[in-house]
Order: structure tokens, then sequence, then C-alpha cells
């Protein structure tokens, strides 16, 4: 038997020298010191040279707080000395306790393993050093193909001695506290921890330069096997090879000098000590008692996977966050969050069906400064309640509610019914405003209102529905909006008071003045953005690709045809209103919504894309006027004295600094909306069912998302600057190069084109209704007041003199018959009352 056990270990370390010669064969005499067949550093992978090991990045509010991280690899790189040099200790005594002795191979670790693993007739020792195994895992976690990761892997030869000639060129290059720093940074540890600071944080939660010599020593016998030896595993097997090789560890360190051997007993008696921390990974993993950060960390996701300044694509931008190491200072402030969070869940709670949601942002910057919302953002929902969706219901579907991830505030891309928002109702108002008031239209310009008002230049659709009041000639029915109190809205009223009064028929008259393609572009310019197939239809000029459906039934919607867009018909979230509402605000410069702060790498490089990106998108005299306007909803007087009344005057008391805004109320209740900013905050807010979107928002909640967002504003503005705003310039608030509208006292219809055209106004028919005057004289125009020079101005003419029947209100049976005539239309003398040129 002695016999034997000699010859196998002559054997070994015969086949030991025979490893080392045909690895190193002009070295193996020199100690391995002489030029080698990889011809120096220069000729390595660049992944030797300078390894792009993936790291996480950490993302934080506004004033430090941890949101949440982005990893494929739990890593973040740090120096060595800010590691315990018992670590370091740890690391040599498990690995490699010839560290500081070869350079970079041990041929006398060559020649002991090769007659261990000799004499047992297997693997038992690799021989592998410290820097051999660092260009193993370098290769490995920089390969790129499958066959790239089994060469840098494979146990053969061939392999081994590649590791060794990179191993002598890294150790010529580098010293040994570098590759140990590198080693230390790029090992996987288990428990998802990948690097020596993820581990310290996982196992411990400490950071590496606090580590103690026990928690050492099972670090560092965790790189032989992380899968069986590490010890939040729930297996008993785990726990005892965590131990087990800890204390090996221990014993090593010892006879390295490193401990005494009291010290290793001392340890060795002491429990493992874990307080496990799992790290957090994407927006799903935000602090547990701070879900409504969910929201705001969805949108970030979605800014960086969209801004271009952060790689070539959405896939390459996501890759880099989840690999780059970033460090992430967003725009959110925690305590503002709170407060908002708290405004809005103290009126809805977390368990309700509607959805009311606020986003606050700094208009002057676009920083995003609080999203909150009455939902958990969370993957799990298993136990919410069920759907409001009758359709889904049955079929024991679940709601959104309490726990939902989807984009309520933010909005999702085209085609996602979930992240379209929501009608906003008459907030929308403001576009036409506007892009009146950049068309030279002024605020004073006066209209009469009645309703229903039947449009003289859009229409209800080919089929009858409660917003249509009869036929034209061409078979389409007539667009006959009302306005919602008759008694507080059938007035006459300048610019100022339509908006405070939030006036239907004002402006369904200024969208037909200016054309709803301007006002389409100018929703666009200010930031809104279509969610769903049919604003897209409509929006842009054309037949469009719907996804659904074939391609000779895509449909060919026209801007100039969306009338009906100036009451708030398409969708919107609450970021987007926000942000159209603030540009206007804050004299007309528009910011692209930003949630950071600063993004800063991993070298601690600043990165451009987290600059303000804003351009003026108004002149200042436009915004100022429409701002002016905008005063007067929210119970502030206008800088011309021109407000008497407002939809929601609380905000005034309530916020108490400057502030412009607007209400919003959908058809039949099915959202509500409240828009409020001074020149250097703005806030919006909503509520509505987004499981069931025909779901009809009881009165009494109707002011609840005018509340919440008010006292958030008044939260985000304290200890801010009071800004107030300024004063329109006359021509915009009185128009310029004025000329009176002639009075029309009864007369014929050219009497009264003689009369516009004198004055310098361009004339145009409109058939009106019964009047004072006989039927084919003229009673009066539309606008009145005075208008600028150029302006279209229509004259109305009668239908006749005045009688006591009048047309019923919308949506019930008119005198003449719930049907059209067999032939489909009426003779225009045969209109009944409260008509224009068409059927009623």
């Amino acid at each position: 038997m002695a016999s034997n056990a000699s010859a196998l270990l002559i054997c070994g370390l015969l086949a030991g020298l025979v490893v080392a010669a045909a690895a190193f064969p002009a070295l193996a005499v020199a100690g391995l010191t002489a030029k080698t067949s990889a011809d120096g550093f220069k000729n390595l992978p660049a992944v030797l040279q300078e390894p792009p090991t993936p790291e996480t990045s950490w993302v934080y509010t506004k004033d430090g707080k941890l949101i949440t991280s982005f990893f494929d690899e739990s890593r973040k790189q740090i120096p060595l000395d800010e590691i315990a040099p018992v670590m370091i200790d740890a690391i040599i005594a498990a690995e490699d306790n010839r560290f500081y002795e070869h350079n970079g191979v041990d041929l006398f670790g060559v020649i002991r393993a090769a007659a261990a693993n000799q004499s047992s007739d297997g693997v038992e020792q690799g021989a592998s050093t410290l820097t051999m195994q660092y260009v193993r895992q370098a290769l490995v976690y920089n390969a790129k193909t499958n066959i790239e990761v089994l060469e840098a892997t494979e146990d053969t030869p061939e392999r081994k001695i590649r590791e060794m000639r990179y191993a002598v060129s890294v150790e010529k290059e580098l010293s040994k506290d570098e590759i140990l720093e590198r080693y230390l940074n790029l090992v996987y540890l288990g428990n998802q921890s990948y690097g020596i600071y993820a581990a310290a944080n996982a196992y411990f939660n400490t950071t590496p330069d606090e580590l103690t010599l026990p928690q050492a020593a099972l670090l560092a016998a965790l790189p032989k096997a992380p899968g069986t030896i590490d010890p939040t595993l729930e297996n008993d097997e785990a726990q005892t090879n965590a131990v087990a090789r800890r204390n090996y560890v221990l014993d090593q360190m010892v006879r390295t000098g490193a401990i005494t051997a009291a010290e290793a007993t001392e340890a060795k008696d002491t429990e493992l000590g874990l307080d496990v921390q799992a790290a957090p990974n994407k927006c799903v993993s935000v602090p547990a008692d701070k879900l409504d950060w969910g929201f705001f960390c969805d949108y970030f996701t979605q800014w960086w996977a969209g801004n271009e300044a952060l790689g070539g694509t959405p896939e390459d931008r996501m890759a880099m966050l989840n690999r780059g190491g970033y460090t992430i200072v967003t725009s959110l402030e925690s305590d503002l969050q709170a407060k908002a969070q708290n405004h809005v869940t103290s009126r809805v709670d977390k368990d309700s069906t509607w959805a009311m949601g606020t986003v606050t942002l700094d208009p002057t910057t676009g920083h995003i400064r609080a999203m909150a919302l009455n939902r958990d953002y969370k993957l799990d929902q298993k136990d919410n309640g069920p759907s409001t969706n009758p359709r889904f219901r049955a079929n024991d579907v679940k709601g959104s509610y309490p726990n939902t991830t989807l984009p309520l505030l933010s909005g999702a891309p085209l085609g996602s019914e979930a992240g379209a928002g929501f009608q906003v109702g008459s907030t929308f108002k403001m576009f036409t405003m506007v892009a009146a008031l950049e068309e030279g239209i002024p605020l004073n310009l006066t209209l009469r209102n009645k309703s229903p008002y039947p449009s003289k230049e859009y229409y209800a659709g080919s089929t009858p529905s409660p917003a249509s009041c009869g036929r034209m000639k061409d078979g389409l029915y007539v667009w006959c909006p009302g306005n919602d109190s008759p008694s507080y809205q059938d007035v006459t009223a300048n610019m100022w008071n339509a908006f405070g009064r939030s006036i239907n028929t004002y402006f369904v008259q200024l969208i037909e003045m200016v054309g709803a393609e301007k006002v389409v572009a100018m929703a666009e310019r200010l930031g809104i953005e279509w969610r769903n197939y049919v604003d897209r239809d409509y929006s842009e000029p054309g037949c469009q690709e719907h996804p659904d459906l074939p391609e000779d039934e895509w449909p060919c919607l026209e801007p100039d045809r969306w009338g009906s867009l100036t009451l708030g018909v398409a969708d919107s979230t609450a970021l987007d209103m926000a942000e159209a509402y603030g540009t206007v605000a804050s004299g007309g410069i528009h910011c692209n919504p930003l949630p950071v702060v600063s993004i800063t790498t991993s070298t601690g490089e600043a990165v451009d894309a987290a600059q303000p990106d804003c351009e003026r998108v108004l002149s200042k005299a436009v915004a100022d006027a429409a701002a002016d306007a905008m005063r007067c909803p929210v119970g502030q007087q206008s800088h011309y004295g021109k407000c008497n009344t407002g939809t929601f005057s609380q905000a005034n008391s309530i916020v108490g600094r400057p502030i412009a805004g607007k209400t919003g109320t959908t058809d039949h209740s099915q959202a509500s909306w409240f828009v409020a900013s001074a020149p250097n905050a703005t806030t919006a807010g909503f509520i509505g069912d987004p499981d069931y979107r025909k779901s009809e928002v009881p009165g009494y909640m109707h002011n609840l998302p005018h509340e919440a967002a008010s006292y958030t504003l008044r939260d985000a503005l304290k200890g801010m600057d009071t800004v107030d705003f300024k004063k329109p310039d006359e021509a915009m608030a009185n128009g310029k190069n004025l000329v009176q509208v002639p009075a029309m006292d009864c007369v014929s219809p050219e009497e009264a084109e003689s009369r516009l055209q004198n004055a310098g106004l361009v004339p145009n028919r409109v058939e009106g209704e019964r009047s004072k005057c006989a039927k084919g004289e003229v009673y009066g125009t539309s606008p009145s007041g005075s208008l600028p020079k150029g302006s279209t101005v229509d004259y109305l003419v009668s239908t006749g003199k005045e009688r006591d029947d009048r047309v019923p209100a919308t949506g019930t049976t008119p005198p003449w018959g719930p049907q059209t005539p067999p032939d489909g239309e009426l003779p225009i003398a045969d209109l009944p009352p409260n008509c224009q040129r068409w059927m009623c």
C-alpha cells in the first residue's frame, strides 16, 4: 500500500510539472516571471484591462431617501480602502493563501492540486489563484455568446492554460491591491449578491468596512459554492455547510497568521447572526410603507426608456439602467408626497372603486414633485375587489383596487385603455381660449349664449344621439351642445366670464371661429399626448393605421371636424394636464416633465439627460392673457376686474396665493377634474372609475379632486416666493384695430351686410330663430361689441315673430315628433324655433 501511495504521489508531482511546463514551457524554472505567450497586458481582452462589470443603479428621492434600485446583478463598486482588513485576510486565507508570493499562478499550488486530484481519481483541488479566478469571472460576465461562456468555464487544460497566461499578464500590470479590489467587487456570493458591498448588505445589513471577523469568514466561505453554502436557503444542509465552511476559513486564517487560535475559537462560538436584506429591484420593490412611490417610479422608468440621450433604443436604455451603476436623485419630494397622498386618501380610501389622484410639478423646470393616488403599487392583486365592469364582474375578474400597477397618473402608450387617462371635460376649454388669443381674438370678445346651440360648423355624426338635434341636408346630424345650467350660463359673456362660468356654448362658438385643427395643434404644443385611437385619428389628417382593423376600414377622421374637442371629449392624464396648465401659468415656456434632478455614473460623472428641457411655445402676451381669464374659475379677480363668479371659488381661500385654474366634468359625470397653478407650482387632480368608464361619479364626490388638488398646491407653495400673474396688455384684453359691431334693428340682409362691410368686418349669414323682427329680417349679430377689424361676424336672420312655443331641451321629443319627414330633411322655411340653418 505504501509503495502504491508513493507511486501515486510521484505521478501527481510529475503530472503537476507537466501541466506547468505545458502552460509555461519557458518559465517553469524561472518562477513564471518572464514574458508569457499573451505578450503583455495590452494584448489581453479588453474586459481584463477595464472590465465593465454590471452594477446596481440606485434611485433616491430629492431629499435622499431610497426609492428602489435597478439591477441585473446586485453590485456596487467600492475601493479597497472601504473594505474591512479582516475581510481581505479572510478571502486570501480561504482562496489563495500564497496570494502575495506568486505572480498570478501558484506553481506549488498547481503541483499540490495535481497530486491531490491524482490520488483521489477526481477533481479535489483546482489550484486557481485569486488572480486566475478574477480572470475567469471577468471573461464569464462579459461573454456575449453561449460559446464564450463555455470557453470561460469548461473544465479543460486549454481553459486552465489560458487563465494562467492571462493571470501572469494581469499581475504584470496591476498591483495586488488592485487585483483584490477587482475580485471583491466582481465575485458572486449567493443570495443575488455580486461583490462584497451587495453581500455585506444582503446577509448582515451592514457595509463592507463594518464587517466583523465571523461575518467576514462567512462571506469568504461563499465563493467556493454559493448555491449550497448560502445560509439564507431554507434547508438544514445549507446552514450546516455554511457553518462548516466558515469555521474552515477561520482555521485557515490561523494558519496564515491573520488571527490567533483564540480569536478563531471565539468566532466559531458565535451564531451566524444573519440580518437578511432583500435588495430592492425595480418599482415593485419600493419601501413597504411607501407603496404610493411606485407610481412615480413607474413614470421614471417610462421617462428613462424614452430618453434618447440615455441610449439608442428603449431596450438599450433599460439595460444601462439595470447594469450601469448610476446614482439617480429624483425630483420626488418625500414630505410633499406624503401630504399629497394624505389629501387624496383621506377623501377617497384605497378600497374605493373610484380612483382619485393628483400630480404636482414645477412648471419652470418640469420637475415632478409629487404623484399621489388612492392605490398601492403592487403586482399582487388576488385580494382586490371585483371589477365594476358588468361583463368582467360576471366572470369574477378583479378590479384595480386597492392594488394596481396601472399608470393612472401618467398614462401609457397609445392603445392601452387602462393607461389612456379619462375624458377631461371643461378643463380642455383652456386650449381653445389660448388658440383664440393667439389668433388675435381678445378676452373681451362678447358672445350671446343660449342652449342648445346648433353648431354652424360641426356635426354630431351620421346617427342621432343626445348631442344631436336634427339632420342636415347631407344626412349628417347637427351637433347641438347645451349648457349644464342654463340659468347660470345662458348669458351674454366675454371670455373672462365664459371661462369662469364654464359656458359650453361660448367655447363652441369660439372653436368655430378659430378652427378645431388649431386647437388640436395648441393642445399638442402645450404637452397633450393623444392616448386612444379615436383621439389619435381625429388629431392627424388622413386615414390612420389601426391595429384592430383591416386596412380598408382604417378611420379617416379629420382635425377640422373635431369641434367637440373644446368640451373635453379627449382622454388625458393628470400629468399632461399639469404640464399644459403650468406652461400657461408660468408665462408660456413649456418644460417637458422631468422626474430627475441629477444622474451620476459609477465614476462620478454627471449625465446631461437630467437637465430641464424647456422652450417658449407661447408669446408672453398670450400666456398672460390666458392666465388672467384662468383667475376667474378659482375665485380670484383678473387684472381688468372682469371676474364675477367661479366654478370652484373655494380654491382661493384654500391656497391663499395668486393662482389660476379650471374645473371639468365630463358627460354623464364619468370623471371630474380640477387643475390649479401658480406661476411656480401646478397641481392637477381627477376622479373616475378606471375599470368601467361608464360609471357616474356621484355628485357629492365631484369636488373631491378640487379639494385635494387645492390643498396639495397650498403645501407645494409653502416656503416658496409668492409670484403674481402679469397684467395682460391692452391689445390682448380688448383687441387692437377695434371696430364697433353695428347694431341690427330689423334690417334687411343686404343692409346688414353693408353695415358690417362699411365697419371693416366680414359678414356671414346665419339662419337664426324667431325674434322681435319679421321673418327674413336681421335681428342681431354674433359676436357683438368691439372686434378687431377684419373679423367675421354672423348676422342672424329671423325665422319669424316670436311666439310662445319653444324648442324643448335636448333629449326630449320635439312638438313636431320624434322622426324627421320621410325625405330625411325639412325645408329651411319650416325649421322649428331656436334653429339656425339646420334642424335642431
